[in-house]
């Protein structure tokens, strides 16, 4: 996807930072580069993470473009309605999980809240480098949180996914594609709308591609929910779908 920046003027942005008490307190206001198409557009297209304090994982922000924003931290899930209004992220209560965790990881449930529970939160989006977009977003006690956007796949393919299972085998084999590797074994199964599975294949197949986000072990047998999303236009060595772990259904230890 083509990106075309667009510089906003730093005046509008002084008007912005004189009307907000929030970014008063942050004391860093800059000239932001934007994208033509809407901001909204934009935070719904990339992936937003951040480190907080000594937390085991980082931030997560999903914004999607129905309004929904999905908050993964290091502990609880978490989320919220958004939009954007005058350079601001409105969003509602936050509603989520009720987990007890380490303190390191229930902190960053402090930095989610005093960043997005009711609030109309002033952001700064910077696309100079639409690989590795930046968002800073000032908290309601006034700091400031920068966050690194990774482009979704649907954004990156231009296309919505189809869902499927596989099982993996614990068990890898040789095999030859472009050059000799290393090829997992899968089998597809399905499932009936209420959950129960309905067929599995009965023979396994060498996979020659990649399914980004997952790890295989070979002392477990797993079945795994994959993404998979067309590719529209592949190299002459390319696979025509790209494969992402979207989450592992089952799993089971072989000896």
């Amino acid at each position: 996807m083509k990106l075309k920046l667009l510089a906003i003027a730093l005046f509008p942005l002084m008007l912005v930072a004189c009307q907000s008490g929030d970014i008063q307190k942050a004391g860093d206001v800059a000239v932001s580069v934007l994208h033509q198409q809407k901001a909204d557009q934009t935070l719904a297209s990339y992936q937003w993470s951040t480190s907080t304090g000594t937390a085991p994982k980082p931030l997560v922000l999903n914004f999607d473009d129905k309004g929904r924003l999905s908050i993964a931290t290091s502990c609880n899930g978490m989320g919220s309605s958004w939009k954007v209004e005058h350079n601001q992220i409105v969003t509602g209560p936050l509603m989520g999980t009720l987990m007890a965790c380490e303190p390191k990881a229930m902190q960053q449930e402090s930095v989610a809240k005093d960043l997005f529970n009711d609030r109309k939160a002033p952001f700064i989006l910077d696309l100079k480098d639409t690989q590795q977009p930046t968002l800073t977003i000032i908290s309601a006690t006034g700091e400031k949180y920068i966050f690194t956007g990774k482009m979704t796949a649907e954004t990156k393919y231009q296309s919505q996914a189809e869902t499927i299972f596989l099982e993996i085998s614990p068990e890898t084999k040789p095999c030859s594609g472009v050059a000799p590797q290393t090829c997992l074994q899968i089998r597809e199964v399905k499932y009936s709308e209420s959950g129960i599975k309905t067929q599995v294949d009965k023979d396994w197949t060498l996979f020659y591609d990649q399914i980004e986000g997952f790890t295989h072990n070979p002392n477990e047998r797993q079945i795994i929910r994959v993404k998979r999303y067309e590719i529209k236009h592949p190299a002459a060595d390319q696979s025509k779908y790209a494969y992402i772990h979207d989450m592992t259904v089952e799993r089971s230890t072989v000896k």
